[in-house]
């Protein structure tokens, strides 16, 4: 209970992230705007979230886990009222971005702390909570794009009392913000951080409750833990150089993070909706096409979250990049056959059938590996000196990479749409590659075991 509490900020990560996927048409015909300014609209949450990641491990740190959950939280609120009532494109962008900070911050924070309450023999499992939240998040806002847009007749430009229905789809998200925020005042904070600051008697409470064992076993756990520490100091960036700019470890973390975007999962998320229109499908249909790759995604994790820690990190990463790059490669071949006549686009009926049945394969494929596992080992494969400086680094990697691949997509999709996922089958490819020769097996290992 307490890992899923804090695996909640996933929930808002994977809802504000994918939120705006139903709203994209709507707001590219309010505000009259061309594919560059709707692609930077659309992205300029990670903006937010490059700073979100780059300061939570510092703040967490600094003023602790549930700390950081608890701004997160008041981000998440205040951005989605600004959203809901923007006066121009601007602002819009700019309360986008203040979501994306708190974005950064969650992804950061969720799976640190519940990796650092987690026993090992559990950890990959509630690890993959935050996953789980995550994809959760994005089905439950495509479920609400859903429902928003069947009531303002189809379509989220029309009216629902004083609003457009997209300004309801983006206000919603208070109250899951304000779920997570009153969560975050009921859980304890991570053992790991009390011994950094000398609150020992916490530390051995909350130790005591997630992991058992006894006294002993609490003190022995205790002393682990200041030996990993290795000092008192706090981790600033410049304990992560190495003799390659960067310690190899944090390289590696770096390289996962950036392959879990550069594979283009977001574009399914920020872009189906006006990806499936594009290629003659009716608004209301791509909603419902949207929300069933949601639960695709869903199915994905949960497959994951049984063999984590059952099969190990290190294969369902393998089986994830080979399956991603032949789904990407049929997408790429299906919507080469789209035709177009004057504005209209349309996509023979076999083809459009099969470049459903390929997106949703690499959404399967990728829920069931590089969704979940990067994840897992973010929070788990740093040296716990470092930890959370390190996954602030990697995580705002993660969202540089997410930012150049949801920017650039309109104008790829414009220039040619078989060609954008051709791109991405070949990052696919590439992450296969790197598995094979720069990742480590992390399972049934503890923190402490973490030496880089």
């Amino acid at each position: 209970m307490i890992a899923a509490a804090a695996a909640m900020g996933g929930f808002l990560f994977g809802y504000d992230s994918a939120v705006i996927n139903g709203a994209v048409d709507a707001i590219q015909a309010r505000f009259e705007v061309g594919a560059g300014v709707l692609g930077f609209t659309i992205a300029s949450a990670l903006l937010g979230c490059v700073l979100g990641a780059a300061t939570a491990g510092w703040l967490a740190d600094r003023h602790g886990r549930i700390r950081v959950m608890q701004v997160a939280g008041v981000l998440f609120a205040v951005s989605a009222i600004g959203s809901a009532l923007p006066f121009g494109v601007w602002d819009l962008t700019a309360w986008r971005v203040l979501g994306g900070v708190a974005i950064g911050m969650a992804s950061v924070i969720a799976p640190t702390y519940i990796a650092e309450v987690a026993p090992a023999a559990y950890r990959g499992r509630l690890g993959s909570l935050q996953q789980l939240a995550i994809v959760l998040g994005i089905a439950c806002s495509q479920l609400v794009n859903y429902g928003i847009a069947q009531i303002a007749d189809g379509s989220a430009s029309n009216t629902i009392g004083p609003l457009q229905a997209w300004q309801w789809m983006l206000g919603v998200e208070v109250l899951p913000a304000l779920v997570y925020l009153l969560l975050s005042l009921l859980i304890p904070e991570s053992p790991r951080y009390l011994v950094r600051v000398g609150e020992h008697d916490r530390a051995r409470t909350v130790l005591g409750e997630v992991e058992g064992g006894g006294p002993e076993r609490v003190e022995r756990r205790i002393g682990e833990i200041r030996r990993a520490l290795g000092s008192e100091v706090r981790p600033r960036l410049r304990d992560l150089r190495g003799p390659h700019l960067l310690l190899p470890i944090v390289w590696t973390g770096v390289a996962l993070s950036a392959f879990q975007q550069l594979v283009g999962i977001n574009v399914i998320f920020y872009y189906s909706s006006s990806l499936w229109q594009s290629v003659g499908i009716a608004e209301s249909d791509s909603l419902l096409l949207s929300l069933f790759t949601s639960i695709v995604n869903i199915v994905g994790t949960v497959i994951a979250i049984l063999l984590v820690d059952r099969v190990g990190r290190r294969p369902l990463l393998l089986v994830g990049s080979v399956g991603m790059t032949v789904a990407l490669a049929t997408a790429a071949y299906a919507f080469g056959h789209a035709t177009a006549s004057g504005e209209e686009v349309t996509l023979p009926f076999v083809w459009a059938a099969v470049a459903l049945a390929a997106a949703s394969s690499f959404v399967l494929f990728f829920a069931l590996s590089w969704g979940v596992v990067v994840w897992v080992l973010l929070g788990e494969m740093f040296p716990l000196r470092i930890r959370a400086a390190a996954m602030g680094v990697a995580t705002a990697v993660q969202w540089l990479a997410n930012w150049a691949v949801t920017v650039s997509f309109p104008s790829l999709r414009d220039w040619s749409l078989s060609g954008s996922y051709l791109i991405y089958a070949a990052f696919a490819l590439l992450s296969l590659l790197f598995v094979l020769r720069f990742v480590k097996e992390t399972k049934g290992k503890t923190l402490e075991e973490m030496t880089g």
